[in-house]
């Protein structure tokens, strides 16, 4: 059993190397300017090979308390290995740019992107394939069922959008509306939406934060109304019981 779990610890090793040193735009991932790639991310591409479902955050840490430790560089989110065969060019724009590329969104987003289009994070790039099956393999990290889109790339970089190239895959900071095509939006999602909208507005108060309506008929709003509070008047109730009395 031993050895067999050694054996099994190379190989995730050498796989290791070869997604984060060699080719990491196979299996869908885009290292940070640094190189890193966060743990969740690997472990997500991982699980997708087929015989590794099995791999967790232990198994790393066992190998990076091994003797291979020296292979690697990494902090408690994400890895990198220091000996790197691949290269990252976001300075020059790439020539030949494919007519179509593919992205996958999740399905509550879909709505958003036909209507503002595509974004990245401030420290991000947009991930975008020639191919479907990659598209959605990288959006189902996300959503289960995410939704397959079409980018125009070759019209949106004639329009100056800028397309870089990561192995196989494409980068972009952001991508128009006008460039993107996909199916309708389902009607669950429009409900789903429709609904969110409807919550937040019946959440919403008709006055201002901080505010208050005065009511004539009613006491200060700092007063609590609670049971066994005096009305409004009983002063003047006791001053006529005592003029009766006094009589």
């Amino acid at each position: 059993m031993a050895k067999k779990n050694q054996i099994r610890k190379e190989q995730l090793c050498r796989l290791m190397v070869y997604m984060l040193g060699y080719r990491p735009d196979e299996f869908g991932l885009v290292p940070d300017p640094d190189g890193y790639i966060p743990y969740k991310e690997l472990l997500q591409a991982i699980h997708e090979e087929p015989g590794w479902g099995y791999v967790r955050q232990g198994h790393f840490n066992e190998i990076l308390m091994g003797n291979d430790r020296s292979l690697f560089q990494w902090d408690d989110r994400r890895i990198k290995v220091l000996k790197r065969e691949w290269q990252m060019d976001l300075e020059h724009l790439f020539e030949g740019l494919p007519k179509i590329l593919f992205v996958a969104v999740r399905k509550r987003a879909h709505p958003h992107v036909l209507e503002k289009g595509l974004r990245s994070s401030a420290d991000k790039y947009l991930t975008l394939s020639p191919e479907k099956e990659m598209a959605i393999r990288i959006g189902s990290r996300r959503d289960q069922s995410p939704v397959l889109l079409e980018v125009m790339a070759l019209q949106a970089e004639n329009k100056g959008v800028p397309f870089y190239a990561f192995g196989q895959l494409f980068l972009a900071k952001e991508v128009p509306a006008d460039y993107i095509t996909g199916p309708p939006v389902s009607r669950d999602v429009l409900s789903d939406s429709e609904e969110s909208a409807k919550k937040i507005e019946e959440r919403t108060p008709d006055f201002m934060a901080g505010s208050f309506i005065l009511d004539p008929d009613r006491g200060p709003p700092w007063r609590s109304q609670t049971k066994g509070t005096k009305r409004r008047g009983w002063k003047e109730n006791a001053r006529k019981l005592r003029k009766k009395r006094d009589r």
